[in-house]
């Protein structure tokens, strides 16, 4: 299974984020899963990449030309697939995954998480949205999400499109 993994580029974060970033990439090799991730040498995405590879596991970057332009591309990619922008990036990962997993991000991971979510709404796929919620760091989101659904914002059960993890286990 390929799993695309959303999340922070910064470094100046929770190191416990960094551990359980590197658990999962631990898991997802040692179970045989390809990683997508934004291709990016910083923060979690950077973890992901290298626990990933670390354990044998194989990865492919989705690098907007922003970032590589930066030279911020990371060195932890078996497939290097460049792109414009961040539309581009979020189409070519969707192609690309199995299934989708937010780590703690900031506002490009929830853009990834909500376009990939209305996508699933809508019928374009019916593939896994995860958020992993570490430390419970998608408490006050999932809180929204249920408000917004109360206030009859959202058709259905949130949750029916979106899990919520709490543990590497929980996510596969």
């Amino acid at each position: 299974m390929k799993i695309c993994i959303f999340c922070s580029a910064n470094s100046d974060i929770d190191p416990d984020f960094f551990t359980a970033t590197e658990e999962l990439g631990r898991r997802a090799a040692e179970m045989g899963h390809t990683i997508v991730f934004g291709g990016c040498d910083l923060g979690l995405m950077e973890c992901i990449g290298r626990a990933t590879r670390e354990h044998g596991g194989r990865t492919i970057g989705v690098v907007p030309s922003k970032v590589e332009e930066r030279g911020r591309t990371s060195r932890h990619m078996d497939v290097h697939i460049p792109c414009d922008n961040l539309s581009d990036r979020k189409d070519l990962m969707m192609a690309q995954s199995d299934m989708f997993v937010a780590l703690p991000g900031g506002i490009g991971t929830l853009d990834e998480i909500f376009t990939v979510a209305a996508s699933a709404t809508i019928g374009y796929h019916s593939k896994p949205v995860v958020l992993f919620n570490i430390k419970g760091f998608w408490d006050k989101l999932i809180a929204t999400l249920d408000d917004l659904q109360c206030r009859g914002f959202i058709r259905g059960n949130w949750r029916n499109v979106i899990r919520v993890a709490n543990s590497v286990e929980e996510i596969f």
